[in-house]
């Protein structure tokens, strides 16, 4: 049965770049985003990891740590970080999960149905201080996911848990959110004191109420 969202990330204890951890540990009080790969040396994660590390301080500055995994061997995930920071132009300064007995790959549902057994997909996940799971992705292996993306869903994620709100279609930092419908109108006045304008009874917009 797949990981749904709302259920607690599963814990777990790994090698990695960076050392030893202990998955909820090393969270702490931070959000994270996990993310896999299928091998070290593929072509479109050496982008991806060269993306991430160099916005890491945009992660940073939002309480986010990421962490990501292939089931190929420290050894091997060394010499790959020295590709990724030499041909992105960066350096790689988070941990790689070194996973060569699936362990990791297999709690989080990460081995491909339709290929080999030694074949991770492309997932993200996305989990709260709560160590609940907040957002799940899956990519083909041809297409290289958007982290500006991955980044707008944690804004979303963030100011949707704190206030009485969802974010439309297409949302970024700074634009009209919309009020959720179980908050009545006149509790909205309470709530949004800079007002609300009514589209219909079901959608009513207001300015980002953490701005």
């Amino acid at each position: 049965m797949s990981l749904k969202l709302g259920e607690v990330a599963p814990d777990f204890k790994a090698e990695t770049s960076k050392g030893l951890i202990n998955f909820h540990s090393w969270l702490g009080d931070s959000w994270g985003v996990l993310f896999s790969h299928p091998a070290d040396f593929t072509p479109v994660c050496t982008t991806e990891l060269g993306t991430v590390s160099n916005l890491q301080d945009e992660f940073t500055k939002r309480n986010v740590k990421t962490i990501a995994l292939s089931v190929d061997s420290l050894e091997s995930h060394f010499k790959w970080i020295d590709d990724i920071n030499e041909t992105q132009n960066t350096i790689v300064d988070f941990p790689i999960i070194a996973d060569p007995n699936f362990e990791v790959a297999n709690l989080y549902e990460m081995i491909h149905p339709n290929s080999s057994d030694k074949f991770t997909v492309r997932s993200v996940f996305i989990i709260g201080t709560d160590k609940k799971i907040k957002l799940t992705l899956t990519y083909p292996a041809s297409t290289g996911r958007n982290f500006d993306e991955i980044l707008r869903v944690i804004d979303s994620l963030k100011l949707t848990a704190d206030y009485s709100v969802a974010t439309p279609a297409n949302w970024i930092q700074g634009e009209k959110v919309v009020i959720i419908p179980s908050v009545s109108d006149e509790l909205a006045l309470e709530k949004f004191p800079k007002g609300f304008e009514t589209i219909k009874p079901y959608l009513r917009l207001t300015e980002q109420p953490n701005n």
